[in-house]
């Protein structure tokens, strides 16, 4: 067996992602149809890749029932069209699991068991919302191991606003207004449509087609934030202005090894440098990309000055920011999200993994004075989720 060692990130694409529930566009859509769609249109951008070559297929979902249950990678590599001989698997790790699909299918390119993979995840939280069917331990409670609203990810963001009273609630809206209008202004340059496949929606008006992310509020003022309610807590901080809205949405990329790159004649858009994977006390998940991204900056060698694009999953503002504050970087740093994020287009759970990685592909052909960047993700239940990568683009030279 050859180690392939050099993991590459070939090609990334998503649904566009819908609102949750009744009234979002994918309401009569199955989860594995959005994976489907996804992953064809993948293999259609990409038809240098022989898809019997294809050597495993790694879907996540949080909630593993219904349309999103039965072996994800395996039922939808069938339903794609790739041949009976390539297997697949389902892989949960909460938000974190796209992003855990595509580094369990990368160590095995590294080690050599694969050439050629493909990664990704779902979450239609309108079917499933998260918890939904679970049945945690009595333990959990009786011991006091996790407080029994650790599953309530709003009182997870007000318990950081606790902990760290500089970052404020005007803060924290004015980082959700930004994410809002840099998403708005990615759209109007057309930053965000080449990576999103069109799919065919149903409801009682008819046919329609998802060609664009359908949470975004454009519109957002400081003023507008400052009114909103505070569900989670009475007086509180965060605001549905300030987190990530239910979602339901697909993701799916492709990983190759360097023989195969070189065989099929890929262009790769990053080569994956280290990854780390850390927890923290459940009922502060929001910091989990703190030890994480310091795992993955140790593996690889590195310093957070070494990093010149940053993609953070912006499940909450305040989680953004108390890792920006941990690293010594400003609230409105352009190396940050500079398409906006998830607040804006959503985060269907375990598929926003691959959202982050697709948008930070995309800013690296753009900026070829930039080695490495970040994608990096808080996770239920007390985790954090970090990737480096190098821009294969680089031209040696800083800004």
């Amino acid at each position: 067996m050859t180690s392939n060692a050099d993991v590459y990130f070939v090609d990334g694409v998503r649904t566009p992602f819908g609102r949750a529930g009744e009234k979002g566009m994918y309401w009569q859509t199955r989860a594995d149809d959005l994976v489907v769609k996804a992953m064809t249109g993948l293999l259609e951008r990409n038809p240098d890749v022989p898809k019997d070559r294809i050597d495993d297929v790694a879907i996540a979902a949080t909630t593993q029932q219904g349309d999103q249950g039965l072996t994800l990678g395996r039922t939808t590599a069938l339903l794609a069209g790739l041949p009976q001989s390539v297997p697949g698997f389902a892989i949960d790790r909460m938000c974190a699991g796209a992003m855990t699909a595509v580094t369990t299918v990368g160590g095995g390119i590294a080690f050599g068991a694969y050439d050629v993979a493909l990664a990704g995840g779902v979450e239609h939280m309108g079917r499933h919302p998260l918890g939904i069917g679970a049945d945690p331990n009595p333990r959990f409670l009786a011991e006091k191991l996790v407080s029994a609203d650790a599953l309530d990810m709003g009182k997870t963001a007000e318990r950081i606003h606790d902990r760290f009273p500089h970052l404020t609630k005007e803060r924290a809206d004015r980082f959700g207004m930004l994410s809002q209008h840099k998403v708005a202004a990615a759209y109007e340059n057309g930053k965000l449509q080449p990576d999103l496949i069109p799919v065919a929606t149903r409801s009682e008006s008819g046919w329609g087609l998802a060609t664009q992310d359908e949470g975004m509020r454009p519109e957002t003022t400081m003023e507008g934030l400052a009114g909103l309610r505070t569900p989670f807590r009475p007086h509180g901080r965060v605001t549905a202005g300030t987190s990530s809205p239910l979602t339901d949405g697909a993701t799916v990329s492709l990983l190759a090894g360097a023989d195969a790159v070189k065989e099929f004649g890929l262009t790769p858009k990053m080569r994956m440098v280290s990854f780390g994977f850390a927890g923290v006390d459940p009922e502060i998940m929001g910091l989990g990309p703190v030890p994480s991204t310091e795992k993955a900056l140790r593996k690889a060698g590195l310093s957070i000055d070494d990093i010149g694009l940053f993609e953070l999953n912006e499940a909450f503002a305040i989680q953004v920011l108390s890792f920006l504050d941990h690293f010594g970087i400003a609230d409105d740093d352009p190396r940050v999200n500079p398409w906006g994020g998830a607040i804006a287009v959503g985060h269907p759970l375990a598929a926003s993994g691959v959202r982050l990685m697709i948008q930070l592909a995309a800013q690296f052909a753009e900026h070829p004075e930039v080695r490495y960047g970040v994608t990096a993700m808080c996770v239920g239940l007390g985790q954090g989720g970090t990737v480096i990568w190098e821009n294969p683009s680089w031209n040696g030279r800083r800004k």
